[in-house]
């Protein structure tokens, strides 16, 4: 007597079984479609309108608290070599980073007109203290740089940071009024004055010798001129300019001849003229994956001359590993991706300008600084931004990371998102959208 089936119909008893080609391909589908899954869910994260704002939040905080703790690691033995406890640089950081946060929260609440006023004054104050530097008895040298004013005590400034800061706010506002005036499809309109400003604020950078900040400066200028769509013949007229100028600056200085001889150095060679960059490298060697512990640095015990500072990095491969210096890169990624995303969805031409300008500031920095540790480029002796130890490099550093903040949260799509997550507001939105139910009783 013939058997049914499952599915109810007559059969010989033998159960139904799915082709090799139906079993193979049941797991390729679905795995095909949960990789395309996750890929959307991913890019449904990053496409809400809060995204740059809380990466902007987050990994700034978090390279600054790290930062902190680094700073402290790091700087014990040299605060002790000078007969100072060993928290002192970690204290003078914790006050800058403290003031840094201040000026971040008032630029976070800043109106962008406010922003765009504020440019110019900020200008003449960098310029003024530039020269300033200059003056016998007033400007200060240190390791070799004519870049610092003594404000009393152990406090240092060095205008120059904050020449960063100044640059992109006033090239912003000045080629968002041409822009609006649609006057940037003019070469001359786009070159003057950014230019000549640039290059003046380039020739006060360079009279103390700092060729560091001057790179950087000149990035920005670039991104600047990028960012206003500038032709490429004019892009690489500019860019021709400033080659031929390092140049010159490179050949013409021993010191400079030096360390662009240290790259790749894995010996300290005659003179132990490539000590710093090896240690470097020797502290990262012996990091392995995971790090020796914090505080646990060899390098840092007078084998690393600026273990606080330029090499902060090397400091933190030694004690945290592979791991560590990951999350460090893993972070300034983060905030150099929201910069652009700010950068690139905003209608404002102001907006646009001062963030692209910000990021290429913290990126460029952040490649050159670490770039000189691994031994892929010259030691430049610039600071690893929002980590390395300095308050004059953190506190405008602070100010324009609040800058992006307030980017971020005055675009109109992040304003109705912040205003929903407001328990009021939000508990009346949900109020208005259920309907009365009976309630059932009698």
């Amino acid at each position: 007597m013939p058997v049914k089936d499952r599915g109810g119909r007559g059969g010989t008893g033998t159960a139904r079984r799915p082709s090799a080609a139906r079993r193979g391909s049941a797991p390729r589908g679905a795995g095909g479609s949960q990789l395309r899954r996750t890929y959307e869910q991913a890019r449904s994260t990053l496409d809400r309108p809060l995204t740059a704002y809380y990466l902007l939040v987050g990994s700034a905080l978090l390279i600054t608290v790290l930062g902190l703790v680094m700073v402290y690691s790091a700087s014990m033995i040299k605060a002790l070599e000078i007969s100072e406890p060993g928290s002192f640089f970690f204290r003078k950081q914790l006050f800058a980073a403290a003031l840094g946060g201040g000026l971040a929260f008032i630029a976070t609440r800043m109106p962008v007109k406010l922003h765009r006023a504020f440019a110019y004054p900020l200008l003449a104050a960098t310029v003024f203290l530039m020269v300033l530097v200059q003056v016998p008895g007033i400007g200060r040298s240190v390791n070799g740089n004519q870049n610092w004013i003594s404000l009393g005590g152990p406090f240092m400034l060095q205008p120059s940071e904050f020449g960063k800061l100044a640059l992109i706010l006033w090239g912003a506002d000045l080629l968002a009024r041409k822009q609006e005036k649609k006057l940037l499809t003019q070469w001359k309109h786009m070159l003057v004055p950014l230019v000549p400003v640039a290059f003046m604020l380039l020739g006060l950078i360079m009279l103390g010798g700092d060729m560091g900040t001057a790179i950087i400066l000149t990035a920005i200028l670039f991104g600047l001129l990028w960012l206003a769509g500038a032709p490429t013949r004019m892009f690489a007229m500019v860019l021709g300019i400033a080659a031929l100028m390092t140049f010159l600056l490179i050949k013409t200085s021993p010191n400079r001849m030096g360390r662009l001889a240290c790259i790749g150095a894995t010996d300290p060679g005659p003179q132990d003229q490539c000590w710093q960059a090896v240690h470097g490298i020797y502290a990262l060697a012996s990091g392995g994956w995971f790090g020796s512990g914090l505080g646990a640095s060899v390098e840092k015990w007078g084998q690393l001359p600026e273990p606080h500072t330029d090499f902060i990095f090397a400091v933190t491969g030694e004690e945290l590993g592979l791991a560590g210096t990951l999350s460090v890169l893993g972070l300034f990624a983060a905030l150099g991706y929201a910069g652009i995303r700010v950068a690139g969805r905003t209608e404002d031409p102001f907006v646009r300008y001062a963030a692209g300008g910000v990021t290429t500031w913290i990126t460029v920095q952040s490649v050159i600084n670490i770039g000189a540790v691994l031994g892929l480029l010259p030691i430049a002796g610039v600071p690893l931004p929002l980590f390395s130890y300095g308050g004059s490099a953190l506190l405008p550093t602070m100010f324009a990371v609040g800058l992006l903040i307030a980017f971020a949260r005055s675009d109109p799509a992040a304003r109705t998102a912040l205003a929903l997550r407001r328990p009021g507001v939000r508990w009346k939105s949900m109020r208005r959208r259920v309907k009365k139910r009976p309630s059932g009783e009698r």
